[in-house]
């Protein structure tokens, strides 16, 4: 931003540290867990107040905190890709040039810096290009996730008609494999949940039929059968699925679970094509 905006920004912040008066640009704060990576970000919040925002407030191709005062912060409790750029677990300042066609993010060591004065391009620690796009007007500068699923998540940036997606990656494999090695170990493993995680992630295959196996066993509740259905399917034992999918299926019926009918009428159709 510019220059007097920093310098009042300085000022106001030191005034509302001293008789704990309202920011003009108030903090905030966001955080998602993404597979086992807990995000967080925090920054300071400015309005559009009437004002023309980017090209103007902000300019263009031009290096911005991205936010009012102190720089904006992530924090990563994992190792991530950004944007297929590797991260490594911490907390770092996040910075951007906003262009008209294409936004740069960088990633930076320093994470207390006042406005762009003292960022240095030898303590960048990533940088990915990405695309803007128009949405619907907001106030505020805003950040927030989306398209949470699995182990990806987009940080999304909002403001005035403005919006930039920032791809974020947080694969929690290695790290679920342990977490359920380490419970075996103990004794106090989720033989359900443990099987579930290998089949949709398609690794230990062998292993998740084992485990899924025991958890029919030990509890054979419809949703435990459907685990035990689609590992057989996995390991190449179509009858035995299709029979498990169907006992599953009619106790799911019988409980009015659609939710658990419907996965198991959708594996039935998908062993009896061949798949799995």
């Amino acid at each position: 931003m510019k220059g007097t905006l920093f310098t009042a920004a300085v000022l106001a912040a030191s005034i509302a540290t001293a008789q704990e008066l309202p920011q003009a640009s108030p903090l905030g704060e966001v955080e998602q867990t993404v597979g086992l990576t807990k995000i967080e970000v925090a920054y300071a919040r400015p309005s559009v107040k009437g004002r023309t925002i980017f090209g103007d407030l902000v300019a263009y191709d031009k290096l911005w905190r991205t936010g009012a005062n102190k720089n904006t912060t992530i924090e990563f409790s994992n190792p991530v890709k950004i944007g297929g750029t590797e991260v490594g677990g911490g907390k770092y300042s996040l910075f951007t040039v906003p262009g008209k066609d294409a936004w740069v993010i960088h990633l930076n060591k320093n994470t207390e810096l006042w406005g762009e004065d003292g960022f240095k391009e030898e303590e960048i620690v990533a940088s990915i290009k990405v695309k803007p796009a128009s949405g619907e007007f907001v106030e505020t500068l805003t950040f927030s996730f989306d398209n949470v699923v699995d182990d990806k998540a987009d940080l999304v940036l909002s403001w005035e008609k403005t919006r930039v997606v920032i791809p974020i990656n947080a694969d929690a494999t290695d790290q679920a494999l342990a977490n359920i090695k380490e419970a075996q170990a103990k004794g106090d493993m989720n033989y359900g949940s443990s099987a579930r995680f290998c089949l949709d992630r398609n690794v230990m295959t062998k292993e998740a039929l084992e485990w899924a196996q025991k958890g029919a066993e030990k509890d054979a509740k419809f949703w435990n059968l459907h685990t035990l259905a689609r590992a057989q399917a996995a390991n190449g034992m179509p009858k035995e699925a299709l029979a498990t999918a169907e006992q599953s299926m009619k106790m799911a019926q019988e409980a009015k679970n659609e939710a658990y009918v419907k996965m198991n009428r959708e594996l039935i159709e998908r062993v009896k094509k061949g798949g799995k």
